[in-house]
């Protein structure tokens, strides 16, 4: 090659005008070119900073279409041996690129967005990290727009955001009057991205007055830009705050973060609240409502939310638990949504139960903060409210867990440590003791209450055992026709009525069953009680006026003579009959009332809590049966009620008839011929065979069969979680033993134990005192102006009060608040590292992502720097040897 091509080449290499470039083109081929494609590198596709050469015609470049540019170069410079083929080619891979990366606009705008080629080079080095280029623009720039948004409305902070740039975020952070920083914090929250969120949070916007209590939609009435609110521009529902936000995401450390700087999730109104708020919403959008309750409520049972802002977090999921479910059965649409939630709550509940570690931390929870109940409610060693209310709300799993367990345990053989390491047999022999003693033992609790064995007789155990033993006495007087248990029964009911209340009597089917019970009894002995009266009122007419023994040969009146007919005389609505009737039924009640303590052994509860789930399956199924069951009966009546005494049997002739015949049906107990008559009317006969065949296809073949499917299913589904529903249904059953009180079983609990008088006494002189005091001081005081007094005074000790108990809650917490900040501590890490043992592959692979992206920019700064500085020497070093080649030539 001759020494003048060598010496353009070597120019070229440096800098070139526009026809040099032209010339060049035309003589060099294609592995030059690719050469000089290579030396360019990575400065031209992503925007690195490229080397200044001598001040040269700015190369003017033109927009592609759908708005997108080529990495334009800063001012003053130019690329590097660049042809206007090369130029093309490059603009194309780079717009082919970002169609692959971020989609073709045309699918989200009707036209492109108005970028400039500044504005479009700021978005891409935000996008990709390229610190350099935006720190360098950020401060020369005087014309960029640093609020510019690309085809997807996203400005070059979300972009940042979205791609993990936490030194691009801090920088664009520090502008003034940047836009979209609610977005950027949504965004950063919902990517898990903390250090980001945290430098956001730092951002002077948040200095503003319930910035972040207000959702995007409601700050939309504030004129700034904190919030897009555009349709394109938002990624997340317009009723999101960034706390409910990190809520659904499970970001405790986010959640810590937003809760420190006073952000809270507001509790959603009442499903049929009628404020004016929730009335305009509803009528507005109610759609939007239900949704805006369903995320609020997402917020509130989430656990990191519930862990770090109550500060009794197993309370808060019980009752929000209930809550929920609740609104499952309110909002059907949303059910689904709801059950979720409720079942989110109590798994919450059990994984907090879950991480005790000794009996005094198993103890806090179960039993709650004792500083906040009645002093009476202190008086017993545990009150269980936790459990109570696990079990109100049906939180199995809470109720039936292993700690929770063990616990009752302990409780339910209270001052009887030997009996529960005894075998059956002996448990059986105390069993048999106790029933037969009873009525010494109750003699000896009456004397002496406060002894061993009043201890004894109030354990759990021993008070179950008592009332067993005297329902079986009960059960057996019943079978010789007695009833000295009868009022002792009746008082102990009052009684529990009376402590309970009749919501949450009502509420437990045992006592609905023994209402029903007891009621039945009442009117089948007041029955009798009436005929006797009856008898007696014409015994005493027979003695007053018939002097006559023998009374069949006196003419008695009509109403004294109907006591001297026999059985088969009396009218049916005799109340002699009606007595016997409801007894009748009241025993096969009491009898069935042996399945309340079925629970209590491992074999046969699960049995009886089949048994109660088969009888709420018979009735929803008998609304079915009936449906189905009268219309073929009033049909079939309708069709054979003109032939009474014209068929072979009565069946169908009459309504009742009707309803027997096709009640035994179902039994195979009627006949064919039931449907046959003696005339030859074939039409009727056979349309009743067709209707009749009908009726039996349905009711045995389809509706049995239905039965049976859903009373095998609810067994399965006993039989599938057998034993935590056990433990559920004993737990209920012991803690009806828990409570003080009901020592003696009836009818021992007739008389009252001396006890009894020593609290009722002690109540009346407590009342008086009370009562007395309050006289003194209003005489104390004055009359005038006691009214007055007294209210300063109650106020000054509610504010020393308030001032005592709000510093005792910041400097000396509760030994209940000391456990369960230790629990909801380990909770909160526990959560961490499974998320972390779930995520690890993923997060490690995008960390390194991140670091490779800031190092590879890094990279490019420095090599920009260095060819900067070849480019200089080549200069000199090119302006040396020119002339000295001149010379040779």
């Amino acid at each position: 090659m001759s020494s003048k091509s060598r010496k353009s080449k070597e120019q070229g290499r440096v800098t070139f005008t526009p026809q040099q470039q032209e010339e060049e083109e035309e003589e060099e081929g294609a592995e030059e070119e690719e050469q000089q494609r290579r030396r360019r590198g990575w400065r031209g596709v992503n925007g690195g900073p490229e080397p200044p050469p001598p001040p040269q015609r700015a190369i003017k470049t033109l927009r592609e279409p759908y708005g997108y540019y080529p990495p334009p170069p800063f001012a003053g410079t130019t690329y590097i041996d660049e042809s206007p083929s090369l130029r093309r080619m490059t603009m194309m891979r780079e717009k082919g690129r970002r169609q692959a990366i971020r989609g073709p606009a045309f699918m989200f705008n009707n036209r492109g967005t108005s970028l400039t080629a500044e504005e479009e080079r700021f978005l891409d080095a935000a996008e990709y990290g390229n610190i350099p280029v935006v720190r360098k623009m950020l401060e020369e720039s005087k014309t960029l727009n640093v609020n510019c948004v690309d085809y997807m409305g996203q400005n070059a902070l979300q972009l940042a955001v979205g791609n993990e740039h936490l030194e691009v975020t801090e920088l664009l952070l520090k502008k003034e009057n940047l836009a979209r920083i609610g977005d950027a914090l949504l965004l950063a929250i919902s990517k898990g991205y903390i250090r980001i969120v945290e430098a956001i949070l730092n951002h002077p916007g948040f200095s503003v007055n319930k910035r972040l209590t207000l959702s995007p939609c409601e700050q939309e009435l504030q004129d700034d830009d904190f919030y897009s609110y555009d349709e394109d521009g938002t990624r997340f529902s317009p009723d999101i705050t960034p706390i409910i936000l990190a809520a659904h995401c499970q970001k405790y450390e986010v959640v810590h973060m937003l809760l420190m700087k006073g952000a809270r999730i507001e509790r959603p109104h009442d499903y049929f609240c009628k404020c004016n708020d929730c009335t305009e919403k509803q009528k507005h959008d109610s759609f939007s409502h239900s949704r805006s309750r369903i995320n609020a409520y997402k917020g509130l049972a989430s656990p990191a939310y519930l862990s770090l802002s109550s500060e009794d977090p197993v309370l808060t999921a019980l009752e929000l638990s209930n809550e929920l479910a609740k609104l499952a059965n309110i909002e059907k649409e949303f059910k689904n949504d709801y059950r979720k939630l409720s079942m989110q709550c109590k798994d919450f509940v059990v994984g907090v139960l879950d991480l005790c570690r000794d009996s005094e931390e198993v103890e806090a929870i179960l039993n709650g903060d004792l500083n906040s109940e009645p002093v009476e409610a202190q008086r017993h060693r545990a009150s269980l409210s936790r459990v109570k209310l696990a079990i109100k709300y049906e939180v199995k799993k809470f109720v039936a867990h292993p700690n929770c367990q063990q616990q009752l345990l302990t409780i339910w053989y209270e001052n009887l440590s030997g009996l529960r390491e005894q075998t059956i047999a002996i448990k059986c022999l105390v069993v048999l003791v106790v029933a037969l003693g009873l009525p010494f033992l109750a003699i000896g609790y009456w004397i002496a209450p406060c002894s061993r064995l009043g201890r004894i007789l109030r354990s759990p155990f021993m008070k179950f055992v008592a009332h067993a033993a005297s329902f079986i006495i009960f059960l057996g007087l019943l079978v010789f026709n007695a009833s000295d248990r009868f009022e002792g029964m009746m008082w102990s009911e009052c009684k529990e009525l009376w402590l309970e209340g009749p919501r949450e009597y009502i509420l437990q089917l045992w006592n609905v069953l023994d209402f029903g019970m007891l009621s039945i009894f009442i009117a089948a002995f007041t029955a009798r009680l009436l005929a006797f009266l009856q008898a007696t009122k014409a015994q005493q007419y027979v003695d007053n006026y018939i002097e006559e023994n023998d009374l069949s040969e006196v003419t008695l009146p009509p109403e004294i003579e109907y006591f001297t007919y026999a059985r088969d005389k009396w009218l049916p609505s005799d109340p002699q009959i009606i007595s016997e009737g409801l007894y009748a039924i009241a025993v096969v009640l009491s009898f069935s009332r042996i399945a309340y303590i079925l629970p209590a052994n491992e074999s046969f509860g699960p049995l009886q809590i089949s048994l109660g789930r088969t009888v709420k399956d018979i009735f929803k199924f008998m609304v079915l049966f009936i449906m189905v069951f009268l219309a073929f009966m009033i049909g079939m009546f309708i069709l054979y009620s003109y032939y009474l005494g014209a068929k072979l049997n009565p069946a169908f002739t009459t309504v009742e008839e009707s309803f027997k015949t096709l009640f035994w049906s179902i039994f195979g107990l009627s006949e064919v011929t039931s449907v046959v008559l003696k005339y030859d009317h074939k039409f009727i006969e056979n349309i009743g065979y067709v209707l009749y065949g009908i009726y039996n296809v349905t009711m045995v073949v389809v509706l049995l069969n239905m039965l049976i499917a859903m009373i095998n299913s609810s067994y399965q589904e006993i039989e599938d979680d057998s034993d935590v529903e056990w433990k559920f249904a004993r737990s209920k059953l012991w803690l009806s033993y828990f409570d003080d009180g009901k020592t003696l079983p009836p009818p021992f609990s007739l008389v009252p134990s001396p006890k009894s008088f020593f609290y009722f006494i002690m109540r009346i002189i407590n009342f008086s005192k009370c009562r007395r005091r309050r006289l003194q001081k209003d005489i104390e005081m004055g009359m005038g102006n006691s009214k007055s007094r007294l209210n300063l005074f109650t106020q000054s000790n509610s504010r020393v009060f308030e001032s005592h108990s709000f510093n005792s809650i910041l400097n000396q917490p509760t030994r209940y608040q000391q456990i369960m900040k230790r629990l909801i501590k380990r909770y909160v890490l526990k959560a961490q590292v499974d998320k972390e043992n779930d995520e690890v592959n993923e997060g490690e692979l995008k960390e390194i992502k991140q670091d490779i992206s800031s190092l590879r920019y890094e990279l490019l700064e420095d090599k920009s720097q260095a060819t900067e500085e070849l480019a200089i020497l080549i200069h000199k070093l090119s302006e040396k040897l020119n002339p000295n080649m001149l010379r040779c030539e």
